[in-house]
């Protein structure tokens, strides 16, 4: 099967919806990822880089923004906040000629961090990718957010090894990246286990 990239479109799970990016999104968003916490351990380029109001907010996600990738807004689709936005991922870095892809500028509001939002958001994901043709989908982090590594290592995806100084902060300093990957060989057991947490969720 030949990998293309997939059309931006809503992919929907039964706890949340992955719609493609737009502006109107941009004051959720706000709401839900503008915390130290989320910025701490590297998110965004770490705290120096935290917006402090909507307009810096605004700036900065335009200026992470890349038209080549598919940029989605993470929106609960069940439940008491159904419809509130919760976060932001994105699939992306197509490499077409070697079906590669990469999963990353994911960020989610604290409360819902440890909840069924991430394993369902990466299925969703996954599924796309794998879907179009791709064999191998990358998912990396700063190696200081231990909190992502495990969330990553839950997912089933296997652990590749330390890019040292792969990218700069915003404090100065660079950051080492942990990486991880699943390819299609791995996709029916991770399916198959990411499918089973979901289904012990209420």
């Amino acid at each position: 099967m030949t990998a293309s990239r997939p059309e931006p479109a809503i992919l929907s799970g039964r706890f949340v919806r992955l719609e493609p990016f737009e502006d109107a999104h941009l004051p959720g968003l706000f709401e839900a990822i503008a915390k130290p916490e989320v910025f701490e351990f590297g998110y965004g380029g770490g705290l120096a880089a935290l917006p402090r109001d909507e307009a810096e907010f605004a700036n900065w996600s335009a200026g992470r923004r890349r038209p080549e990738n598919n940029i989605y807004t993470v929106i609960l689709n069940s439940g008491p906040d159904a419809g509130k936005i919760v976060g932001t991922t994105t699939l992306g870095d197509f490499d077409i000629r070697r079906e590669a892809t990469h999963i990353g500028w994911t960020a989610y509001a604290p409360e819902v961090w440890g909840t069924a939002v991430n394993p369902e958001a990466k299925l969703l994901l996954l599924d796309c990718a794998f879907g179009s043709g791709f064999g191998r989908v990358k998912i990396q982090t700063d190696v200081l957010n231990l909190h992502s590594c495990a969330a990553i290592e839950k997912l089933g995806a296997t652990f590749e090894g330390v890019v040292r100084r792969e990218q700069p902060r915003a404090d100065g300093t660079w950051r080492d990246t942990a990486q991880y990957a699943i390819i299609i060989d791995d996709w029916p057991e991770v399916r198959k286990k990411i499918e089973s947490r979901l289904a012990a969720w209420s």
